[in-house]
C-alpha cells in the first residue's frame, strides 16, 4: 500500500467514524437494531450540501444536517415506543421515507459542490498542510474530540440511564427512568452523528447523493465488531475508541483488498460488500476459535 493510499484509508475512516460511532450506541448500548442510518447518512449529506449551495457557511450546514438526523432519529424512536412499532421495522420505514425527503431537499438525486467552500477547504488554507495529510488531521481531530465527549457523557447520570436502558430496561423502569425517553433522545443522538457524517463526507467529496447510504449498516457493524475483536470493550470509553479504531481498520482492509491482484484476477469496487460480509464473518469467528485453542491448549 502507497502512502497516498494509506492517507485515504484514514480519512475515510475518519470521516465515517461518527458514523461508526453511532452505530455503536443503537446496536451495543440501547440494543437498538437500526436501519435509520442508511437515510440519515445522505440525510447529512443532502442538508449541508444544500445548505453551503445557498450561500451558509460550512460549519453551520455541518451543525443544521447534525439536528436533520437527530430528527430522523426521534421519528423512529417515537415510532418504536409510542406506537408500538418493532424496532427493525420502524427504522425500515424511517430509512425508506428518507429516501423521498432527501430527494425533496436536493430537488435532485445529486449535487455538486464545487467551487463551493467547504471545511476542508478552510483547514487546508488555514494550515497550510497539503490536502491527503490535512484532511485525515480534520477529520481525526472532530472524531476525537465526539469520543472525549461521549465518553464523559456516559459517565453522567443520563449516560448512566442510557447504559442501563440496553442492558436491563425492566430494572432502569424500577428505579423511576422513562425508558421511552431515553430511547427516543438515543436513537437521535446516535444519528445526530450518522448525519454529521454524512455532511463531513459530501464537502470531503465535493457532492452529495441520494444512494451514498446504501450499504452504511453493513460498513458500520462491520466496523464495529472489528474494533471490538482487535482491541476489546471491558469499558464504555475502551468500547467507543475501539469502534472510532475499526473504523479505520476497515477502510484499510478495503483497501488492501482493492490493491490485491492474483495473476489476472483483482478486486474491483463492485466486490466491497462481499468484502465487508468476509471481514465480519472472519470477526465473528475469530473470538471462537480461539476459545477453542485456548481449550484445547489448557
Amino acid at each position: 500500500m502507497t502512502s497516498y493510499a494509506l492517507y485515504g484509508a484514514l480519512e475515510q475512516g475518519f470521516a465515517y467514524g461518527l458514523m461508526v460511532i453511532g452505530v455503536y450506541l443503537t446496536f451495543r448500548i440501547l440494543d437498538f437494531p437500526d436501519l435509520t442510518v442508511d437515510g440519515s447518512l445522505p440525510l447529512g449529506a443532502a442538508v449541508s450540501a444544500v445548505a453551503i449551495t445557498a450561500g451558509y457557511s460550512p460549519v453551520l450546514s455541518i451543525f443544521m444536517a447534525t439536528c436533520a438526523g437527530f430528527l430522523a432519529g426521534v421519528v423512529t424512536g417515537i415510532l418504536n415506543t409510542k406506537f408500538k412499532i418493532l424496532h427493525l421495522l420502524a427504522s425500515i420505514l424511517t430509512m425508506i421515507a428518507l429516501y423521498s425527503i432527501n430527494l425533496r431537499i436536493m430537488g435532485r438525486p445529486n449535487m455538486t459542490l464545487l467551487g463551493k467552500d467547504t471545511v476542508v477547504d478552510w483547514f487546508m488554507n488555514t494550515t497550510q498542510i497539503v490536502p491527503y495529510i490535512s484532511t485525515p488531521i480534520l477529520f481525526g481531530v472532530i472524531c476525537v474530540i465526539a469520543v472525549v465527549v461521549l465518553i464523559w457523557f456516559m459517565h453522567t447520570e443520563l449516560g448512566l440511564a442510557f447504559l442501563a436502558t440496553g442492558n436491563n430496561k425492566q430494572m432502569i423502569t424500577s428505579q423511576g427512568v422513562n425508558t421511552d425517553t431515553v430511547i427516543i433522545c438515543g436513537v437521535g443522538l446516535s444519528n445526530a452523528l450518522v448525519a454529521t457524517s454524512g455532511a463531513l463526507v459530501a464537502q470531503n467529496q465535493g457532492a452529495a447523493d441520494v444512494n451514498m447510504g446504501v450499504g452504511t449498516i453493513i460498513a458500520g457493524l462491520a466496523s464495529v465488531i472489528i474494533g471490538e475483536t482487535v482491541f476489546g470493550d471491558k469499558t464504555i470509553s475502551r468500547a467507543l475508541i475501539a469502534a472510532l479504531l475499526g473504523s479505520i481498520l476497515y477502510r484499510v482492509a478495503i483497501a488492501l483488498a482493492l490493491g490485491l491482484k492474483l495473476g489476472s484476477f483483482s478486486i474491483t469496487p463492485s466486490d466491497l460488500n462481499l468484502i465487508t460480509a468476509l471481514l465480519v464473518i472472519f470477526a465473528l469467528v475469530m473470538p471462537q476459535v480461539k476459545k477453542k485453542l485456548i481449550a484445547r491448549r489448557a
